[in-house]
């Protein structure tokens, strides 16, 4: 796979410019002749994460570390070193607009109603959004409080993904949930007084998750009429605590019956399924995530957050260091990037169709040349062997994955890897 140069605190991460002609040297390295040749940069989009949860749950590979003492976290310091770390990497965006942002975690509802204004209020001062910027809060129904959301949408949050991930108080218990069945309806009843729109993440294939059980959370969820949903096949990640300790999930058959009950029931309620779990009523689409998949570029600042950043020849991965601690000291030190790495030109194709084949439109085959900077001939081979497999259909319109290979994605995928 792609080798991942560990970039110490001399040379990794961006060092703060004292005036605009630093500035202007931070980024002079990344605008060298390379080899690629980029005509235009893709749009771009804000990741900020927030780091602490209430309590970790035993399916998550996310960077999340539960809040000491009953839910304590430096809410300031955290957000002095955000705001610091976003005014160090504004030399590799100079210029560019940002159209979506996305505060992830963790649990970012932690934050307090101050807290998150503080944070939006940097970033607005410091970055020009357009005039339509899509700003998405995580929120997990235990953290829900009535008043505080109310602040959020004040702030400028003007969409939702509440982690709901189950309507069943059995599952939530088995999910290590911090809200129970009552609690995940009251926030979506609170999501529904106060945005237009929102997003309810759900989860299938629980432990001991019937066909019925699973219908029923879906039919709860569009009882609500959700703008969107997202609906996950739990997996097993590594280094989790079901990794270690694996609970009874249901068999395969089980599993690919909730694939089609689910397929039938969103169908049937309005909503068209765009990406691999992403299903939206019109115009509902989740922009944020729409740019990763088509392979559109991201500032990721916070504790663990990714970059993926587009100069005329080069194509730039970052990430943060992890740990909240070590994040916010290597901030002080003008450092908080750990890995920094260009994407080479040999991974460019698996790189550009991991993200693009989860589309179930496909996509423009144009797209490729202008993300990637290279012809789409550099991966004629694999697109004719995924075509003569019948995973992939294409013309000179669009390029998207059949039927067939929509299940079995990953193989379609992995056929794009660099021998």
């Amino acid at each position: 796979m792609i080798p991942i140069k560990i970039v110490g605190a001399g040379t990794g991460g961006t060092k703060p410019a004292a005036d605009i002609s630093e500035a202007a040297g931070v980024a002079a390295k990344y605008l060298q002749g390379g080899a690629l040749n980029l005509t235009a940069l893709p749009p771009l989009s804000l990741y900020i994460h927030f780091p602490w949860c209430v309590r970790k749950c035993p399916y998550c590979d996310f960077n999340s570390h539960e809040a000491k003492d009953g839910g304590a976290f430096p809410e300031q310091a955290y957000l002095d070193a955000v705001r610091a770390d976003l005014e160090q990497a504004l030399p590799l965006i100079w210029g560019r607009k940002i159209y979506t942002i996305f505060i992830g975690g963790g649990t970012p509802s932690l934050m307090s109603a101050a807290g998150l204004d503080r944070l939006l209020s940097d970033v607005r001062t410091l970055l020009p959004l357009d005039s339509d910027c899509e700003i998405t809060m995580e929120a997990n129904p235990g953290t829900f409080e009535a008043e505080k959301f109310k602040s959020y949408r004040a702030s400028g949050v003007n969409r939702l993904s509440i982690g709901i991930q189950s309507f069943n108080e059995r599952h939530l218990k088995a999910l290590g949930r911090i809200h129970d069945d009552n609690e995940a309806k009251r926030a979506v009843e609170i999501a529904l007084a106060n945005f237009d729109n929102f997003n309810l993440d759900l989860m299938y294939a629980l432990p001991s998750q019937t066909l019925d059980e699973a219908r029923a959370d879906v039919e709860t969820a569009m009882a609500f009429q959700p703008p969107h949903l997202s609906l996950y096949h739990l997996t097993m990640e590594p280094n989790t605590l079901f990794a270690k300790y694996p609970p009874a999930l249901p068999d395969d058959d089980t599993s690919a019956d909730m694939q089609d009950m689910i397929a039938e029931l969103t169908a049937a309620n309005g909503y068209q399924q765009y990406e691999i779990s992403a299903y939206a009523k019109q115009g509902k689409r989740a922009r944020h995530n729409l740019n990763y998949w088509e392979f559109g570029d991201y500032l990721g600042i916070g504790a663990g957050a990714h970059s993926k950043l587009s100069f005329p020849h080069r194509i730039l991965r970052q990430a943060r260091y992890k740990q909240p601690k070590a994040y916010m000291e290597q901030v002080k030190l003008g450092a908080p990037v750990q890995e920094e790495y260009e994407i080479q030109r040999e991974d460019m194709g698996f790189e550009f169709m991991l993200n693009t084949l989860r589309l179930h439109g496909g996509f423009d085959p144009n797209l490729f040349s202008e993300r990637t900077g290279m012809s789409i001939n550099a991966i004629d081979k694999q697109l004719n062997a995924a075509e003569a497999k019948g995973l992939l259909y294409r013309d000179y319109k669009i390029i998207k994955p059949t039927a067939l290979g929509q299940r079995f994605l990953n193989d379609l995928q992995e056929m794009f890897l660099k021998g």
